[in-house]
């Protein structure tokens, strides 16, 4: 097969298998060994390096389309935050880089994290390969920095969009807002026509867009589940939300939740019970969460928890066992199917690694249409809205 185009950062292959839907297949760079054995179980060609050293040389006059989504300490709100002091050197890195020099060295000398960095690098495969077109995610907070790459590129003669996708406009069972960067020389790009939304009007035309993918219709789950957050604390703000609603964002702090069965909230700091919503966003720390599930889920966390009550949990062996409804977990499979990936998609490493993997894809399903807004390529049996008898 063969490859014309590179993704930088791969992680486990949220974005090929997203250009797998297209009829399109890349070779990535990934440096986790874990990432690097799903991808390569998967059928997608990967390289196991750093991207930072690797050379953009190989793909010279080879590349039509460039795919990254790096790393973004400088702009992460985990943590203490640290690297919040390097967005001015992420910035006049990716200024340098635009304009041929390279002032890595002196600059990451200067850096809080070691890692900020990592967000000027496609600026460097971006100047000295030029492709036909280019697709970049990060968290939201990334913005800013995609404005300036984008600043750089309609300079070069690139049509260029900039803004925040929520995946769940896409059939994601997920409410993850990331923000997209879609840049093309040889079209005039916009936007992916979103294909769902939380509350579908008829339009003048007699169409509609699907409803949201809920979370308890993508794993078969019950409704009139309730998430506890920090426990039965009286002090103010909300402790609990309704699991047929979007979930809150799951942090390294989601591993004190869990469920409550048969239960509605309401009250300061919660809100009415809302059936068919996505759910919470998957993160690297799903593993630490309870879970809620009907509707898309937020940001899936890599390291996922809980099933509803009831719903029967696998072991490591494969045999199943009824858990308590505090401890229901819920599984790599069902994390999986959060982002859009497949249920037998080949995770490989610890468990831990494995939601970790989850956590930090891109859904492929939202790349498919990032891709396809790219390159004109059009979703498979696309079937954007639905037309009235």
């Amino acid at each position: 097969m063969s490859y014309d185009i590179v993704e930088l950062f791969r992680g486990p292959g949220g974005w090929a298998e997203g250009l797998r839907m297209l009829g399109l297949a890349d070779v990535g760079l990934e440096w986790d060994a874990a990432a690097c054995r799903t991808a390569h179980a998967a059928g997608h060609t990967t390289i196991q390096a750093d991207v930072a050293v690797y050379p953009t040389a190989p793909f010279k006059s080879r590349i039509k389309g460039f795919i990254a989504s790096p790393p973004c300490q400088a702009w992460s709100r985990a943590g203490k935050r640290g690297g919040l002091a390097d967005q001015p050197l992420v910035h006049q890195a990716v200024h340098d880089l635009a304009h041929g020099r390279d002032t890595r060295a002196e600059l990451l000398a200067q850096c809080k994290d070691s890692r900020s960095l990592l967000a000027a690098e496609p600026m460097r495969w971006l100047y000295d390969l030029r492709p036909e077109w280019a697709c970049m995610e990060e968290v939201p907070d990334v913005l800013p920095l995609w404005k300036q790459y984008a600043l750089y590129l309609q300079q070069w003669g690139y049509s260029t969009w900039v803004g925040i996708l929520n995946a769940a406009d896409y059939g994601v069972p997920q409410t993850r807002q990331r923000a997209i960067l879609i840049a093309s020389r040889v079209r005039r790009v916009s936007a992916p026509d979103p294909t769902h939304a939380k509350a579908p009007e008829w339009d003048l035309f007699g169409e509609c867009r699907k409803p949201w993918v809920s979370m308890a219709e993508a794993l078969g789950w019950v409704e009139g589940l309730t998430v506890n957050t920090r426990g039965d604390r009286k002090t103010a703000g909300g402790n609990e939300f309704p699991a047929d609603r979007p979930s809150w964002s799951l942090t390294e702090k989601t591993r004190s939740w869990f469920l409550r069965s048969g239960q509605s909230v309401a009250g300061e700091g919660r809100a009415e019970r809302r059936p068919h919503e996505p759910s919470v966003t998957i993160t690297g720390r799903a593993d630490l969460c309870s879970w809620v599930h009907d509707r898309p889920a937020t940001t899936v966390c890599a390291t996922g928890r809980i099933s509803p009550p009831g719903h029967r949990n696998r072991d490591a062996g494969g045999e199943s066992q009824f858990a308590s409804p505090d401890t229901v977990r819920i599984t790599v499979a069902e994390a999986a199917v959060l982002q859009s990936f497949r249920p037998d998609y080949p995770f490989q490493g610890t468990k831990t690694k494995c939601f970790e993997q989850v956590g930090n894809a891109v859904p492929p399903l939202l790349a498919a249409h990032v891709v396809s807004a790219a390159t004109g390529i059009p979703m498979p049996d696309s079937q954007p809205a639905r037309t009235a008898a």
